[in-house]
């Protein structure tokens, strides 16, 4: 399999390099990752001021949920109708719920109810919106340049995040919830008019039968069963944060408070394992493998590697290993994330992508749990080495598939 069949054209794109539109759409994204990144902070804020850190906790944590149960449904949906219909109906949706939240604290002061609102309601909208925007990569540019899509895309999405990020503390500090609120829902009402002027598909994607929603979520676990190509991607696409996300969200903490590096240490690591996923993913524009899956999935097994050797040796070998986790995250995100939209049945795009984020949502916690049983129970190191041993193991299987073995997005010829 050297090539993937395009959907229908309905314009034709400009090469990726002086696609106006797709730079616009990505640097917008990036603009909404930046208000999500500075209302997460917000709402984190809020809530440990007003409630026990328990109840704060839970507060952050209450989107995850409805999100979880809704995401198949909004996978379903984006299968049968127009996905910048359903974006647009959901960005609707967050500056709604924005604007709400402004006007109650303006009103009166934030209450555990009301933030508790805040994060469910936009679990929901995200369980909607997300399965959609998976899909408008393969509506906007030939197959050939998803990867150069990726790359951008997320680049810009991890350098809003951080400056989001940054800018948090300082709007929540200076304006309380009520400016971060408005400040996100100002990134949202730019999206919205994009999404409603200016942003067209450029391809036809095929759209699923008409049926329940029950039935189409159904058919997309059929569909799962039947293809085994397509059923290695959703699963190794699931598992890739099972890994790392507790060696980098506890293992770090861990590391450094049993060797009195100090918090400024663990800061400095997620930063090094914040450069290096930048730096990974753009490096995919320059240094594109001719077969990307393949490349992608050796990359991970240098991931696991990696969170190996988070466990042990001084700090200056842990800020190498996490550079290393972010480098070949970043680079191996971009990759298979092209070939996920390249080579997924296009009626199948949205359920599938929904699929691989439903891991985060139900499994990282059990992962998080573990990790941390592990440590209590064993040495430091063990819990390193078996998540990571673990994500090197799991890349057998997609390196042993035939298919990703030749599989190239390029064009034929």
């Amino acid at each position: 399999m050297t090539a993937v069949e395009e959907p229908v054209e309905l314009a034709p794109p400009p090469p990726f390099r002086r696609d106006r539109l797709v730079h616009a759409w990505i640097g917008v994204k990036a603009l909404s990752d930046a208000g999500d990144a500075l209302w997460t902070i917000a709402l984190a804020w809020t809530a440990v001021q007003i409630a026990s850190p328990a109840v704060a906790g839970l507060i952050v944590a209450a989107g995850t949920l409805p999100r979880a149960l809704i995401l198949l449904f909004g996978g379903a949906l984006a299968d049968r109708v127009d996905a910048r219909r359903v974006m647009l109906l959901f960005t609707v949706a967050r500056v709604a719920v924005l604007v709400a939240v402004a006007l109650w604290v303006l009103a009166t002061p934030p209450t555990v109810a009301m933030l508790v609102f805040a994060a469910v309601a936009f679990g929901v909208c995200d369980a909607f919106y997300e399965p959609s925007a998976g899909t408008v990569a393969r509506q906007l540019v030939r197959t050939s340049d998803l990867p150069s899509y990726g790359a951008a895309a997320q680049t810009a999405s991890r350098l809003g995040t951080m400056g989001g990020a940054a800018a948090g503390g300082l709007v929540v500090a200076h304006t309380g919830l009520v400016g971060s609120a408005s400040v996100n829902a100002l990134t949202f009402t730019v999206v919205l008019a994009f999404l409603a002027l200016w942003l067209r598909p450029r391809f036809r994607l095929a759209r699923a039968a008409r049926q329940s929603t029950l039935r189409g979520i159904g058919s997309g676990f059929a569909h799962l069963a039947a293809n085994r190509t397509t059923r290695t991607l959703v699963i190794a696409l699931s598992g890739l944060n099972l890994a790392v996300g507790p060696a980098v969200g506890i293992g770090l903490a861990l590391r450094a408070h049993d060797e009195g590096w100090g918090a400024q240490a663990v800061g400095l690591f997620e930063a090094l394992l914040g450069l290096g996923a930048a730096l990974g993913a753009v490096s995919v524009a320059k240094w594109r493998p001719r077969r990307e899956a393949y490349g992608g999935f050796w990359a991970l097994v240098v991931q696991g590697a990696g969170i190996a050797a988070l466990g042990v040796g001084p700090a200056w070998t842990v800020g190498t290993a996490a550079f290393v986790i972010g480098a070949t995250a970043g680079f191996a995100s971009v990759l298979l994330s092209a070939t996920f939209s390249a080579t997924v049945d296009t009626a199948y795009l949205g359920r599938m992508g929904a699929l691989t984020r439903l891991g985060d949502d139900c499994l990282m916690p059990a992962a998080m749990a573990g990790f941390g049983a592990l440590a209590s129970a064993t040495a430091v190191w063990v819990p390193f080495a078996v998540f990571g041993g673990a994500m090197m193991a799991l890349m057998i299987v997609p390196l042993r598939t035939a298919a990703f073995r030749i599989l190239s997005l390029r064009p034929a010829g």
